[in-house]
């Protein structure tokens, strides 16, 4: 006697490993698009940069471009990072550690206007200078950087 056979259920289909999320990439300071290009001209025309935010009054507060290694940077300064810029080096943007106390809580953002700020910053030759639009960090961010 034969026994009939059973049909069985195909395999069920392997299932394909779940991709992680890319950890995200929290950063202190970053820049507009309009920065971006500006930063791409300066840096054909002086080599690489770098930016320092010191706490000065008047322009002595705005973001200061300079090439790299003219401004000289040391235990008063903190290093808030780097500004990636596609087709350029790294921009490393420093600030005083007396402005970084008043400023550790928010995020900065390299912007660029029209008119000329005083002072030895690279960009004023073009008409424009450099400032900082600034929000507070989220909670996400506040963790991440370890101010909670």
């Amino acid at each position: 006697m034969t026994t009939p056979e059973v049909p069985t259920a195909a395999p069920a289909p392997a299932l394909e490993p779940t991709a992680e999320p890319a950890p995200t990439r929290h950063t202190r300071v970053d820049l507009t698009g309009e920065a971006a290009d500006l930063l791409r001209r300066l840096t054909d025309r002086h080599g690489r940069l770098m930016f320092h935010q010191s706490g000065g009054c008047c322009d002595g507060s705005s973001p200061m471009c300079f090439p790299l290694g003219d401004f000289l940077t040391g235990d008063s300064d903190v290093h808030l990072g780097d500004l990636v810029v596609d087709g350029i080096p790294d921009v490393p943007f420093w600030m005083s550690v007396s402005q970084y106390e008043y400023w550790k809580h928010t995020h900065l953002t390299v912007d660029v206007v029209k008119g000329r700020g005083s002072g030895f910053s690279v960009e004023a030759p073009e008409g424009v200078r450099f400032l900082i639009r600034s929000r507070l960090m989220t909670e996400e961010e506040l963790r991440a950087f370890g101010l909670l």
